[in-house]
């Protein structure tokens, strides 16, 4: 058995940002979609741009301005109590239904599986927990430990570093694509997982190792592979 390590994004990859619209819906009704959508790609865009700047502060202070960003886009308005209480939501994101049996199979494999993330371990570790994956992680790696940000080279080296892994016995695995060129890029293994069968990857010279549907299609041919099946 060759044991590798498995480094699993979490947001939009074990959970879903945009759960977060069942709960605008309440305060926002028809205009939830449109305002969990800003939300999203601006959390992830200010994460770049502090990264680019030099200017870190952890993910949830970028959470919090893109929510004020989509509201003023939007020409919403949500109360101090309804906004503090959109981010403690975002520690209440429910795994996707493939998450806890890929990880189960993939330690069953004797694989080494750490959740790897932009958000603060303390925060990724509550949503985990509040999730029931954490206990089947080996452990959680935190951009914050380094200051800096996904997909930043040094982000990927610390990854290595804390797991003691080499890079070709390391998987990054990432519904977003950004994050997937991030670790091919920095010499890293990486699986796309295309959830949204729409979805394109970019064109750019830079190609996931694998493409599946689902985290269970991952390690059902990881099984495979390794003569499990």
């Amino acid at each position: 058995m060759h044991r590798q390590t498995f480094a699993f994004d979490v947001y939009g990859t074990l959970v879903d940002p945009l759960e977060m619209g069942r709960h605008l819906q309440m305060m926002v009704g028809d205009k939830a979609a449109d305002l969990a959508s800003i939300w999203r790609e601006k959390q992830v865009e200010y994460a770049f741009r502090r990264g680019l700047m030099g200017r870190y502060e952890p993910f949830n202070v970028c959470t919090l301005q893109a929510l004020e960003y989509a509201l003023g886009i939007t020409g919403l308005s949500l109360t101090t109590e309804q906004q503090q209480f959109l981010m403690a939501q975002y520690q209440q994101l429910a795994t996707y239904s493939d998450v806890i049996p890929a990880i189960e199979s993939l330690r069953a494999q004797g694989h080494y599986c750490v959740a790897f993330s932009n958000g603060p371990a303390d925060k990724v570790r509550a949503l985990l927990n509040n999730a029931n994956v954490l206990e089947l992680l080996d452990d959680v790696v935190s951009v914050d430990e380094i200051k800096r940000y996904k997909p930043d080279p040094a982000v990927y080296l610390h990854l290595l570093n804390r797991t003691a892994s080499r890079a070709g016995d390391a998987w990054l695995i990432s519904s977003n694509a950004w994050d997937v060129m991030g670790a091919k890029h920095a010499g890293l293994n990486a699986a796309w997982i295309q959830r949204d069968p729409a979805a394109v990857f970019d064109f750019w010279d830079i190609s996931p190792d694998k493409t599946v549907n689902s985290l269970q299609n991952l390690a059902e041919e990881f099984s495979i592979s390794n003569g499990l099946e």
